[in-house]
């Protein structure tokens, strides 16, 4: 048999591969992408929020999360709770309505689609005629009342969507009991509210859009009273006695009207215009909500005064003398007030504001003094200020964690500490196995710290470098301030805030030590700040190193940003990490490589020019490299004369045919001398004299054979965007005399790759081929001690293949090449630790790598051999592929073209099923959708999969991304104006 079996093919591998990685897509993290509708269900004490993608996504109390997808990926316009029911409707901008239920499925609950429906008119009515403008939900838990744009009211029965044919209130109907000198057909066009009475369900408020009101009875179908306003009518909005009601109007007024058994017109029995008596933007949405002390909260949506606040996003608030205007800087979806859904209770009592707006969730506490805001425990604004990185941290130290929290809850003191009030659903499952830290850099320069341990991303505490330096930004600044004679009352909430004040600010390199609690940042303007965790308060002086990579290089001219100002004397920083060293490089470019090695207590940087070690301890720098050596107008001066020369001699040097026969033998030499592998491509060969060779592009601390196979040192790598790949031999003083005797850097190799290829990745191998530990992690019993008997391996790995060298002669060992003429690149690569389903005793390290086609692919150690691989992004999703982050347990997440969710997905086939325990509750597979991915099992590819088999468009898309370093243009467009020397 063996002779019939594919060449590598072996049988027990394949099992033991089936047993280790799975491909799941297993939670979204984030706000949910341009929400469109919002719904809230007193019953469930849940929240739904609808997209313009035709997602549906209900939550409750922490961790209690459903979603759902309408086939037709249309906007959903509105959703409505049946009445004590676990069903709601949702209706979306196709006129179409769908009813949603959750049932229980084997001990957890799932949101399923029942039914759809569409309004029809009669043949060659027009589209008005059933056009669903107003949903009424009846607390018969029966029907529906469907209000349109024809002025027609259709009942509808549930759950089988039949219309009620002989029960539909015609506006002629309406009509015949009001008095003609008071309106005409056209005062009954378009439904804009349709009202149940609090106490008498047989009656229903209807509000049509030319500001005619008519209570109606639904027993003898006829009107009981109507009520004639003088403005175009917005919304309406029952007192909860019955005996009043209120309605709000285009022009920035609501209106109190009373309700009688008599027969007639009613007059309004108060008009008021709150932010008059200018013009005024149209109230959209009203409350009135009353309390024990006598005094109603009115809360309604608008109304600002339009010729100076026209642009606001405003939410009032009334309560007696008390009046807040809240800002939002995005647009306002909806909002819900949360208040007593007792049916017996006197008074609304209302304790929360809930206001969804384009681009987060804020929560208002009406029941503390200054209406604070509530902290969320989901549906977190990632995005408040741009994302500019990412960097995650797997098992967090229990102690490290209980230090962040600690430091992120003094920041929340201004936060109300009443309990997240839509707390519906109980959360079974069990506690994340493990702590996991996410941490984002943000365009304002701060760092968010997230608790991605489970389905909630739960922001811990935040970080702000602003207070380093001298901007315009003070941050003491306090935005929430009230003036006391300011009028309109405003007063901005939410932490959405998409301008940054200095773009130099932009946090672009992370890196936190999880044992040492040391962290260290890197920005856009060549700054890298050390810090140290601190459990208080503190004031000192941040030391300052300057770092001239460029070793003062005669008739340079840095025409980029200039360097962030900093602040003299003592700075005071709050509980948390605190900086106490800065380096800045010269000249300020963007910092694109970072490495932080506490135990040595040395931080290594690197930049388009080119690179430095800093020793953190003494606050001294070690050395700085240049790496780039000549500019770029002497790069393109001399492409240009190679290819004049290379012309004359094509002139001189014979016939065309000839030229083209000698050019076809030499390929067909290189390509014989390679000894391609079957799966193996051709690699592309890069000049020497490209431009940007010098971009360091990774940089990598390790104790390995640098010098001779008998002694092992510290040693600093880095990896540039040439194909270069620069080893120093560091020494590095013992404990004892760390502080009296200098680090000591000395290079000791520089390797040279044949394709010139980035360098993105360099690992080094130990000498049982395992990745050699992090620093510290042998210290805390976390790992083994490396092999130091054996010989050592580097793994280098390029954009366009993978290559393992043996140490310390650094001799080519082995090499796996992707395929350069598919246009296939290694954009991020990492060690990860798959473990068995089957067995908890066995687990391994294989390489993980994201490509620029967006396949996910998984390489063993230390053979470089292709074990699986997915698609997992969208080749055409560069940001999601510039973003993705691996985990050291075989995860990514993947901030995608949507800028405000995260989607976690695994790789392991244990690590999806804990992640999918986090996430109870199951969701009904829908079909997919290119903005919203769901939490649904992806399955391995099917067999007869060729992992080298792309497309001719991913061929296309792979030259076209051929030279996108770091896959930021704007960075490399800032380097090609600043590095041309003095022209």
């Amino acid at each position: 048999m063996r002779r019939f079996l594919r060449p590598g093919h072996d049988p027990v591998r394949e099992r033991l591969k089936r047993d280790l990685f799975q491909f799941n897509k297993t939670v979204e993290h984030g706000f949910p992408h341009q929400p469109s509708a919002l719904g809230y269900s007193p019953f469930l004490r849940l929240m739904a929020i609808g997209t313009r993608s035709g997602a549906i996504k209900l939550y409750g109390a922490p961790g209690v999360e459903f979603m759902g997808l309408h086939e037709e990926n249309n906007t959903v316009m509105q959703i409505h709770f049946i009445p004590d029911q676990c069903q709601l409707v949702t209706l979306l901008d196709d006129n179409s309505l769908h009813l949603w239920s959750l049932k229980q499925h084997g001990g957890a609950s799932e949101l399923r689609e029942e039914h759809r429906f569409t309004l029809k008119g009669p043949p060659g009515s027009p589209p008005s005629a059933t056009q669903v403008t107003a949903v009424l939900p009846h607390s018969s838990r029966e029907v529906l009342y469907l209000g349109t744009e024809s002025g027609n009211i259709f009942v509808v029965e549930l759950p089988s969507f039949r219309v009620l044919e002989d029960r539909t209130i015609t506006p002629e109907a309406v009509l015949q009991r009001i008095p003609e000198d008071n309106c005409n057909r056209r005062s009954c066009e378009l439904v804009e509210a349709l009202r149940e009475h609090p106490k008498n369900p047989d009656q229903i408020l209807i509000g049509y859009s030319r500001a005619l009101i008519v209570l109606w009875d639904l027993q003898n179908n006829k009107a009981i009273q109507h009520f004639l306003g003088n403005q175009q009518l917005e919304n309406l909005y029952w007192q909860r006695d019955g005996s009043k009601f209120i309605s709000c109007h285009y022009d920035g007024s609501y209106t109190q009207w009373a309700v009688s058994s008599e027969d007639r017109q009613s007059e309004p029995l108060e008009n008021t215009v709150p932010y008059g008596p200018f013009p005024c933007k149209a109230i959209s949405k009203i409350y009135w909500q009353t309390t024990r002390n006598g005094l109603p909260y009115i809360i309604f949506q608008g109304g600002m005064p339009r010729a100076s606040y026209g642009d606001r996003h405003s939410i009032s608030v009334i309560h007696g003398s008390q009046q807040t205007a809240f800002d939002f800087t995005s647009r306002v979806i909806d909002f819900f007030i949360i208040f007593s859904s007792d049916p017996a209770a006197e008074f609304d009592d209302p304790s929360a504001l809930v206001v969804l707006a384009e681009e987060e969730l804020v929560v208002i506490d009406l029941k503390s003094a200054g209406w604070p805001a509530v902290h969320p425990p989901y549906l977190a604004s990632l995005h408040c200020s741009a994302i500019t990185c990412s960097h995650h941290v797997s098992n967090i130290p229990l102690k490290l964690w209980e230090r962040i929290i600690s430091a992120g809850s003094k920041q929340n003191i201004h936060y109300s500490s009443m309990p997240w009030p839509i707390d519906g659903g109980t959360n079974i499952a069990p506690d994340p196995p493990q702590r996991d830290l996410l941490l984002t850099g943000h365009e304002d320069g701060t760092v968010r710290f997230w608790d991605a341990s489970g389905v909630c991303l739960h922001l811990l505490y935040k970080l702000s470098t602003v207070r380093v330096f001298l901007t315009d930004a003070d941050p003491n600044d306090n935005m929430n301030t009230l003036g006391e004679d300011e009028w309109p009352p405003l007063r901005k909430v939410g932490t959405f805030d998409p301008y940054s004040d200095d773009p130099r600010l932009g946090i672009q390199k992370i890196y936190l030590c999880k044992y040492s609690g040391y962290l260290a940042v890197a920005g856009t303007a060549g700054q890298v700040l050390v810090m140290e965790l601190n459990d208080e308060d503190a004031e000192h002086v941040v030391d300052h190193a300057e770092a001239d990579l460029l070793q003062d290089q005669e008739g340079y001219r840095w025409k980029g940003h200039e360097k962030l100002k900093t602040r003299d004397g003592p700075v005071r920083f709050e509980a948390g990490f605190q900086p106490f060293v800065l380096v800045q490089c010269q000249p300020p470019a963007v910092v694109t490589s970072l490495a932080l090695h506490s135990e040595w207590k040395l931080v290594a940087f690197g930049t388009s020019h080119g690179f430095g070690l800093f020793d953190h301890q003494q606050k001294r720098l070690v050395f700085v490299k240049k790496s780039l050596k000549k500019s770029l107008r002497q790069s393109f001066r001399r492409i240009r004369r190679s290819r004049v020369s290379s012309r004359k001699r094509r002139g001189g040097g014979g016939t065309a045919s000839e030229v083209q026969e000698a050019n076809a033998k030499f390929d067909q030499d290189a390509l014989q001398e390679m000894e391609l592998a079957p799966v193996q491509r051709k690699i592309e060969a890069r000049s020497a004299e490209d431009s940007f060779t010098g971009f360091v592009r990774t940089l990598y601390f390790a104790d390995t054979f640098l010098r001779d196979s008998s002694r092992h040192c510290p040693s600093l790598w880095a990896g540039t965007n040439g194909g270069t790949v620069y080893a120093f031999c560091l020494r590095v003083p013992p404990a004892e005399r760390r502080m009296d005797e200098p680090v000591r850097a000395e290079q000791a190799k520089e390797i040279q790759l044949m394709h010139r290829a980035p360098v993105v990745g360099i690992l080094v191998l130990d000498g049982r081929s395992t990745p050699l530990p992090e620093p510290l992690e042998v210290a805390h019993d976390l790992s083994k001690s490396p092999d130091m008997q054996g010989s050592h391996q580097l793994l280098v790995v390029s954009e366009e293949q993978f290559k393992v060298f043996t140490l310390p002669k650094v001799s080519s060992k082995l090499k796996l090449k992707l395929t350069a003429l598919e246009g296939c690149r290694v954009r991020k690569v990492t060690v990860a630790n798959f473990g068995s389903c089957k067995t908890d005793d066995y687990s391994e390290n294989d390489l993980a790598v994201l490509t620029n086609l967006g396949d996910i692919q998984i390489i063993s150690l230390p053979f470089l051999k292709l074990q699986i691989r997915y698609p997992c992004i969208r080749k055409e999703d560069v940001s999601g592929i510039a973003s993705c982050v691996f985990t050291k347990y075989g995860q990514d997440l993947t901030l995608t073209e949507i800028p405000q969710e995260f989607y976690s997905k695994s790789l392991e086939v244990f690590w999806g099923a804990c992640r999918l325990l986090h996430h109870q509750h199951v969701v009904k597979p829908f079909p997919h959708s290119t903005n919203h991915l769901v939490d649904v099992h992806w399955s391995p590819l099917g067999p007869g999969k060729n992992p080298g088999d792309c497309g001719e468009d991913e061929r296309m898309s792979g030259r076209l991304m051929e030279h996108a370093l770091l896959n930021d243009e704007k960075v490399l467009k800032e380097i090609q104006s600043t590095l041309e020397g003095g022209r």
